[in-house]
C-alpha cells in the first residue's frame, strides 16, 4: 500500500529536473534530484550511467542554494554516451545503508536496467504537440452533411438510419453504414471548440469494404462515401482556420484484401507487388492475414518496392497526405506493435524510423502516434514512433479503479479475466509507473491518454458521470495527450468496441460538454500541465494526489473515487508553510504542517499554483503567489 509518496526522492526528465535536452553524443546532460528531509540524511549521491553497455558512476553534489523548506537538491551531470542513454541514482545514506532511485521509484534492491531513466538525442516532437487536446472521430458515426444522402452506398454495405441501433455482433457489424462524412465534421466544428478540442484524430478515410476502413482498398484517395479528396481538403482548411490540427490513421501492418496492391499480386507471382505480402504457396493464392482474418492480408516489409511505395520518400503514401493540398499534421499508426513482425522477421524498427524520417521531411512539425496494446517500452525510445497509446499505463488501470461493480468482465483486449480486477488508487499509480518508467520524457509528454476509444467499451458503460469526469480529468492532467472519443461528452455507452461506435445524438444536449470544456481549457492554459514534471504525493485505496511542476508554475491534482482523506505537507507542493492558500470546492484544512484534502464521493480538483523561487533561487522551495481552483468536479 502506497501512502505518503511525498517523502520519496524524485527525478524525471522534465525541464525542472533535466533543464537541457541533448542533441548529440557527448553533450553534457545536467540532472537534479529532489530529496525531502523526511526521507533521511543522504551522505553522498552518484548518477549511474550505462556507457556502451558498461555502468559507470558520476559524483553529484548538493545545490549551492540550500533550502529552508525541508527539501534538499542534488545536482550532477554526464556526457551522453549513446543515442539512447540509461541512468539511475545511487543514494548513500548517513546511516550506512543505500537506496537506488530509478524511473520505477526508490528501492534498496538494485533495480533492472529496464527501469532506468532514459535520455535520447533523437529529435523531440514539435513544441505544439504537448499542448493539444485530441478528439477522436470515427467518420461514419460522427455527423452527416446534406450531401451524404445523395451518395450511392456500395454493394457491400447495409444502409442505416442515424437513429438506428448499432449492430455490434454478427456479419453485419462491419457492413452497417450510417453515412457520416467529412463535411459533416466541418459542420460541427463549433462543437469541437465548445469542448476544447485542438487536434482531430480521424480513423481511416481511405476507401474500403467495411465501415471502420482499416481494410483499405487504396491509399491514394479518400473514400467517396466521405466526400472524396476535396472533402478532406475542406476539413483540414476549416479546422486550421480555427487553430485545430488534423491527423490521419494509417495501417502499416496490413491492407484490405480488396486493396489494389493485393489484387495485383494475388495469383500472380510476376506482379510488381508480388513481394508486398506474405504468401503461403507458390501460386500466391494463400497468404498470411492479421489474426487470420482473410480480409486483412499482412504486409511484408522485406520488400524494398513496398517501402518506396508506402513509407519512403516524397512520393510515398506517408508523404502525400502531409503535403499540399491535404496538409495533414501527422499520423496515428494502427497495429504499430505488430508491424513488420512475423516469426523470425522483426523489421518494426526499420519501418518506424522510415515513417518518422519521411514525416519530418514532408511536414515541418508533424506528429507520429502509434498503437500498442501492451508493454510498449521497447518500441518507444524516441527514435521512431513518437508516442504510444497508453492502454496499459493509463486506460486499463483507470477502468479497474473507477468502474462500477459488474457481474461479468468487459472486453480487455483479449485478456480472459474470469473476474474483472478491482484496483486501488495506489495500484493505478504503480501501474502507471511500471509502464511509463522506460520512456524518455519526450515520449511520456506525448503519449495518448484515452479513457476509451473506438476499440474499447465506452467508459460510461461501466461508470457514472462523476467517475467519468474524474477519469477525463486525469487524462487532462497527467503527462501525455488527453484523448476524447467523440461521444464521450454525451455520456454514450457501449459494451465493446463495435458497440461504442454509436452515431452522435445531435438532437440531445451533450451533458458533459461543459465539464470537458473546463478541463480542456485548464489543460490549454497551464504550461505545467503541458510540460511540467510529475511528482506523486499520495495514494491509497480511494484517492491519489500529485503535482505537475515547472520552475515558475505548479498544479496540484486531487482525484478520488469515493469518500477519501489525504494529507500532504506544504513543502511537498512547493509552498512555504506560512503562506495562506484558499483551496475551496473540495474540503481543505491547512495549518503550519500541511493540508488535509477530503471528498465525500468521486471528485477531481486542480489548483494552479503560480510560484516564484525562494531561498536564494533554490527551485525546491517556492512561495504560493496565487492558489486558484481552476477545475473542480464532485
Amino acid at each position: 500500500m502506497m501512502h505518503e509518496l511525498h517523502t520519496q526522492p524524485h527525478h524525471d526528465g522534465s525541464a525542472r529536473y533535466a533543464p537541457v535536452r541533448p542533441t548529440r553524443i557527448g553533450d553534457r546532460y545536467a540532472v537534479r534530484v529532489r530529496v525531502p528531509a523526511a526521507f533521511g540524511d543522504v551522505a553522498s549521491m552518484s548518477v549511474r550511467v550505462v556507457s556502451d553497455g558498461e555502468p559507470c558512476f558520476h559524483a553529484m553534489a548538493t545545490s549551492a542554494a540550500q533550502p529552508d523548506g525541508g527539501v534538499e537538491w542534488w545536482e550532477g551531470a554526464f556526457a551522453v554516451p549513446n543515442p539512447i542513454s540509461k541512468y539511475r541514482f545511487l543514494l548513500n545514506m548517513a546511516d550506512g545503508s543505500a537506496r537506488w532511485l530509478s524511473a520505477d521509484g526508490v528501492d534498496r534492491l538494485e533495480p533492472l536496467d529496464a527501469h532506468d531513466f532514459r535520455v535520447t538525442i533523437h529529435p523531440s516532437p514539435p513544441e505544439w504537440a504537448s499542448a493539444q487536446v485530441m478528439y477522436q472521430i470515427f467518420p461514419d458515426r460522427f455527423a452527416r452533411s446534406e450531401a451524404a444522402a445523395r451518395r450511392t452506398r456500395p454493394a457491400w454495405s447495409r444502409a442505416a438510419e442515424w437513429s438506428e441501433q448499432v449492430i455490434s455482433k454478427g456479419p453485419d457489424t462491419q457492413r452497417q453504414v450510417f453515412g457520416g462524412d467529412l463535411d459533416g465534421i466541418v459542420d460541427r466544428l463549433d462543437h469541437l471548440e465548445r469542448i476544447g478540442a485542438t487536434l482531430i484524430y480521424l480513423t481511416p478515410f481511405f476507401p474500403a469494404e467495411s465501415n471502420h476502413r482499416y481494410d483499405a482498398s487504396s491509399f491514394d484517395r479518400v473514400d467517396p462515401l466521405l466526400g472524396g479528396d476535396d472533402a478532406l481538403i475542406r476539413l483540414v482548411e476549416a479546422a486550421h482556420a480555427r487553430g485545430i490540427r488534423v491527423i490521419g490513421d494509417l495501417t502499416t501492418n496490413h491492407t484490405g484484401a480488396a486493396h489494389e496492391w493485393f489484387a495485383a499480386a494475388y495469383g500472380d507471382p510476376e506482379a510488381a507487388e508480388a513481394d508486398f505480402y506474405y504468401w503461403e504457396n507458390d501460386e500466391q493464392t494463400e497468404y498470411v492475414a492479421w489474426y487470420g482474418v482473410p480480409s486483412l492480408p499482412k504486409l511484408n516489409w522485406n520488400s524494398e518496392a513496398l517501402r518506396r511505395r508506402f513509407i519512403d520518400g516524397d512520393e510515398s503514401v506517408v508523404a502525400k497526405w502531409l503535403r499540399p493540398p491535404f496538409n495533414l499534421d501527422g499520423w496515428r499508426v494502427d497495429v504499430a506493435n505488430m508491424t513488420g513482425r512475423l516469426g523470425a522477421d522483426d523489421l518494426n524498427r526499420e519501418v518506424q524510423t522510415a515513417v518518422r524520417r519521411t514525416l519530418e521531411q514532408a511536414s515541418s512539425g508533424g506528429v507520429l502516434y502509434a498503437e500498442s496494446t501492451n508493454d510498449a517500452a521497447a518500441d518507444f525510445d524516441g527514435e521512431g514512433w513518437q508516442a504510444p497509446m497508453s492502454y496499459s499505463a493509463f486506460t486499463r488501470p483507470l477502468w479497474h479503479w473507477l468502474r462500477s461493480p459488474r457481474e461479468r468482465p468487459l472486453h480487455h483486449f483479449g485478456i480472459p479475466f474470469a473476474t474483472e480486477p478491482r484496483y486501488s488508487a495506489a495500484d493505478v499509480v504503480a501501474s502507471y509507473r511500471r509502464f511509463t518508467a522506460p520512456y524518455p520524457w519526450a515520449v511520456r509528454e506525448l503519449a495518448m491518454n484515452a479513457i476509451d476509444t473506438h476499440d474499447t467499451p465506452r467508459f460510461a458503460h461501466q461508470a457514472d458521470d462523476h467517475a467519468q469526469i474524474v477519469a477525463a480529468g486525469l487524462s487532462m492532467t497527467l503527462p501525455g495527450t488527453p484523448v476524447v472519443f467523440a461521444g464521450d461528452e454525451f455520456g454514450l455507452r457501449g459494451e465493446n468496441g463495435e458497440d461504442s461506435r454509436t452515431p452522435l445524438p445531435w438532437g440531445e444536449e451533450p451533458r458533459l460538454a461543459d465539464a470537458y470544456g473546463r478541463l480542456s481549457r485548464l489543460r490549454r492554459e497551464s504550461r505545467a500541465l503541458q510540460r511540467g514534471g510529475l511528482r506523486w504525493l499520495y495514494a491509497d485505496d480511494e484517492c491519489l494526489v500529485f503535482v505537475r511542476e515547472l520552475e515558475d508554475e505548479a498544479c496540484l491534482v486531487f482525484a478520488s473515487r469515493a469518500a477519501a482523506v489525504a494529507r500532504v505537507p506544504l513543502t511537498a507542493v512547493g509552498a512555504v508553510a506560512s503562506q495562506e492558500v484558499d483551496f475551496g470546492m473540495v474540503g481543505v484544512e491547512s495549518d503550519e504542517d500541511g493540508i488535509r484534502l477530503t471528498s465525500s464521493g468521486p471528485s477531481l480538483s486542480v489548483w494552479l499554483l503560480h510560484t516564484s523561487a525562494a531561498s536564494g533561487g533554490d527551485p525546491g522551495v517556492a512561495k504560493v503567489a496565487a492558489g486558484d481552483l481552476v477545475a473542480g468536479v464532485r
